[in-house]
């Protein structure tokens, strides 16, 4: 899951992106409106934590640009701005939901799932492939009764295969919601992981569950008969 952060606070943005990356979300972080509206524009993202105090455009112009351009992820309001009248014009503008500071992390973790599930993105809790179980909640996986230790970038690709199981998994969709916006497309490092990744899940387990579709990208096959 990949996730547009609107912050210009230095540390309250480094709090939240080392938070969410902990739970393995994929963040950009950007400082201002117009790089807010830029990102947004340019990207495919699954969710948006916005501020309101921002330079350049305030967050409830970036909410009305990405609005009017027809840009429909969900988007949550994290803001010192607390008033009733606030509130109602972010959410009126489009906002999702509204967090006002000094807030919890467990509270802002908490609305960012409950925004995903609502669009479908977090259901369900426990993805399946075959004997590969992965437990979103818990960020457990399992092959057959064996737990499977992945470094949080392997987690990531996991979770991404296991929602879109037996399709074509092409280098830019992974960049695009496993990696950063300054990821080297040209780099062979999602190649690396995948190869990582595979030597996890597969090996030692029948059938193979991650295969190389040549010259398009990957694919985690699950067959219907074992």
């Amino acid at each position: 899951m990949r996730i547009l952060l609107v912050e210009d606070d230095v540390r309250v943005a480094s709090f939240i992106r080392r938070g969410l990356k902990e739970e393995n979300f994929t963040v950009d972080l950007v400082h201002d409106g117009e790089q807010a509206v830029f990102s947004a524009q340019d990207n495919d993202y699954d969710l948006m934590i916005l501020d309101l105090m921002i330079p350049k455009q305030s967050g409830l112009e970036v909410l009305k640009i990405l609005r009017s351009s027809g840009i429909d992820i969900p988007i949550l309001i994290l803001t010192a701005k607390d008033e009733i009248k606030d509130k109602v014009a972010g959410l009126n503008a489009g906002a999702d939901d509204y967090l006002t500071k000094p807030f919890g992390f467990e509270e802002l973790l908490a609305r960012v799932r409950a925004l995903l599930r609502r669009r479908g993105d977090l259901a369900p809790a426990v993805l399946k492939a075959l004997d590969l179980e992965m437990d979103v909640l818990r960020r457990r996986v399992m092959r057959g009764k064996n737990e499977l230790s992945l470094t949080n970038r392997e987690y990531a690709l996991l979770e991404f295969f296991l929602r879109h199981p037996n399709q074509v998994v092409t280098r830019t969709m992974l960049s695009e919601h496993v990696w950063e916006h300054d990821f080297d497309t040209f780099s062979n490092v999602i190649d690396v992981h995948i190869a990582r990744l595979r030597r996890k899940i597969d090996e030692g387990f029948a059938p193979p569950l991650l295969q190389t579709v040549r010259g398009s990208g990957y694919m985690l096959h699950v067959p219907e008969k074992v």
